[in-house]
């Protein structure tokens, strides 16, 4: 049974201080936190990937025309956290296109002093719950006029289970604990009794 081909171009790419790869005289960005290290450019007819470490770190359209630059603004995330300010006039945020409840909160929010931080705040809940999540969040903290970074994570928070964290690896030299502990709510009786250990 004949199998589909999947043909690409591999390039290996160096990543610029502002997270471009450039390929075919076009560049698009990549995840801010790739910077500095190698990555390998993989060049389709309809799309262009950025892999690293085996891991994609961006995934755009392929656009044929020149001197373009194809930014997603959502690589850019750990960049705003550090510089919210970016948000008003960087260049991958100049026509970023968000749901409508989340404009909505960023014009109500600023006229505060730290509109921009709490909106950064906001947008860096995004890859934790979701963008539909977030968004809904925002909807109804602009319903019950209470915009605000800490309205919406608290709606975020009472409204899906805490995410799910990654296993951690035990660093290898610790030492194999053989006995697990066992947990024993009796204890808690016997301190409450006097006994124990509890001293006088």
């Amino acid at each position: 049974m004949p199998v589909p081909f999947d043909g690409y171009k591999d390039v290996p790419v160096r990543i610029s201080t502002t997270a471009l790869v450039a390929y075919d005289a076009n560049r698009y960005s990549v995840q801010a936190t790739a910077v500095g290290r190698p990555a390998l450019l993989r060049a389709g007819a309809e799309r262009i990937v950025v892999v690293q470490d085996g891991v994609v770190i961006a995934d755009h359209p392929r656009h044929f025309g020149r001197h373009q630059v194809i930014y997603d603004p959502w690589h850019y995330l750990s960049v705003l956290e550090r510089k919210p300010g970016a948000l008003r006039n960087g260049a991958p945020f100049r026509d970023w296109e968000l749901p409508a409840s989340l404009l909505a909160l960023r014009d109500a929010l600023g006229r505060h002093a730290d509109g921009d931080r709490q909106f950064v705040g906001i947008l860096g809940a995004v890859p934790t719950y979701g963008l539909e999540a977030v968004e809904a969040a925002c909807a109804e903290a602009l319903a019950v006029r209470a915009p605000s970074r800490e309205v919406v994570l608290t709606l975020l928070s009472h409204t899906h289970d805490a995410p799910a964290l990654p296993a951690c690896d035990l660093p290898a030299h610790l030492p194999i604990l053989q006995t697990p502990p066992l947990a024993d709510c009796r204890r808690y009786d016997t301190l409450l009794a006097g006994g124990g250990y509890v001293t006088r």
